[in-house]
């Protein structure tokens, strides 16, 4: 281990596990208290900086422990266990690492794999609103001088108050062909203080309350070339770019089924009283209640498999790069996040059932897990996962290459 400016450089998957255990602890304690008092986890995030978990997938060649996506996705899991909140602050961060990984130039590897040894973080402004489906992109940035322009509104900016660089997804607007880049989306690499740039803290759903998920406005932000990086090179090979996002997404709704059990366990054996049908002295004697702790057991288990057979097949799909292989991955990854999704739902609802009226009072909080369970598997739709998924299996058709499989 080796620090810099008191930042840790990991030194491998063994010891980024490791932090991530340590650090998910303390996390865990007081996930309730900060989203009842709406405190964002500002100190957190930063204290995930400083152990170098945020600069845990940068290449060995540039000093990084390079950790593969399973142990990745297990990271993030341990962190939705804790709280689904801070885990996922950093996921879009991994992704548009993984962005730089396939497209940028080595130049361009060199200065941003730095800054993240460094401690510095991404964030995430994609999303808008107003266009006919969530592909239907209106930020533009123009030729200016030896630089760009940037002008446009993104919505659902996971990370943003929390982040260095704010990657912005944009099209490029050069009808006259000023610039030496060619048309399509780009993603724009812009510090999180410029002139121009406008973070709001206006998020305000049921659950996730503490993601920073709000709205950013650029209005005219100076870019510099070296902060420009193509996006299509993510989706013309087979990158498993879509695949490693969603096993990330997979693995925050896995960590918030086997924190709902486990509270609903613990509510149980110590607050619960049982059924009086039941003729029973204790709530975790009587037998119905035993068999609906057994199926959701076996929910929650098999999502957890499910996570993991998938994050290996997207560590082969990295390794061989191959077609074959990538759409392996995504089919896996499409199994655990539809496994993983209807467990959480499930298993953050039937914390009430089987725990009793008493649990429903506001005070405890539990509902949170529901709220964020729902909120997050909002993402995108798991009937469309149903869709590939089968279409894969019968016909051998391969899933789209969108970012989203």
């Amino acid at each position: 281990m080796t620090t810099s400016l008191d930042v840790v450089v990991l030194a491998d998957a063994d010891e980024a596990l490791a932090s991530t255990a340590r650090l998910a602890a303390e996390f865990h304690s007081g996930a309730s208290e900060r989203e009842q008092d709406r405190r964002l986890p500002a100190v957190e995030i930063e204290q995930l900086s400083q152990a170098g978990i945020y600069a845990a997938t940068v290449p060995a060649t540039y000093g990084g422990a390079d950790v593969p996506p399973s142990v990745l996705a297990e990271i993030i899991r341990r962190l939705a266990y804790a709280d689904p909140n801070i885990a996922q602050i950093p996921h879009s961060h991994f992704v548009y690492v993984h962005l730089l990984k396939v497209a940028a130039t080595p130049e361009q590897q060199e200065f941003f794999f730095g800054e993240l040894l460094a401690g510095k973080r991404f964030a995430n402004a994609q999303s808008e609103r107003g266009g006919k489906t969530i592909t239907d992109i209106a930020t533009t940035f123009t030729p200016d001088g030896d630089g760009f322009r940037l002008t446009g509104a993104k919505y659902y900016c996971t990370g943003t108050l929390f982040a260095n660089w704010i990657p912005v997804l944009a099209r490029l607007d050069d009808p006259e062909e000023r610039s030496s880049l060619l048309a399509g989306d780009y993603v724009l690499y812009v510090p999180a203080d410029s002139a121009g740039l406008h973070i709001a803290d206006d998020w305000n759903a049921l659950g996730q309350k503490l993601t920073g998920s709000g709205t950013v406005t650029l209005d005219n932000v100076a870019v510099q070339p070296d902060w420009v990086v193509p996006r299509s090179p993510a989706f013309d090979g087979p990158t498993s770019y879509g695949a490693y996002a969603q096993l990330l997404h997979a693995a925050i709704d896995v960590g918030i089924a086997r924190a709902a059990l486990d509270e609903a366990k613990e509510f149980v054996r110590t607050k619960s009283r049982p059924w009086f049908e039941a003729k029973v002295d204790n709530a975790v004697d009587d037998p119905l209640l035993v068999q609906r702790f057994g199926e959701l057991t076996v929910s929650v288990a098999t999502a957890e498999a499910t996570l993991v057979a998938a994050g290996i097949a997207v560590d082969t799909a990295f390794a061989q790069a191959s077609d074959d292989a990538a759409q392996a991955a995504s089919v896996a990854v499409a199994v655990a996040k539809v496994v993983g999704e209807r467990s959480a739902l499930e298993v953050s609802s039937a914390i009430f059932e089987v725990s009793g009226t008493r649990s429903a009072g506001a005070e405890l909080n539990l509902d949170r897990h529901w709220r964020n369970a729902r909120t997050h598997t909002l993402h995108d739709p798991a009937r469309w996962k149903y869709q590939h998924i089968g279409s894969a299996v019968l016909r051998d058709d391969a899933p789209p290459r969108h970012g989203l499989i």
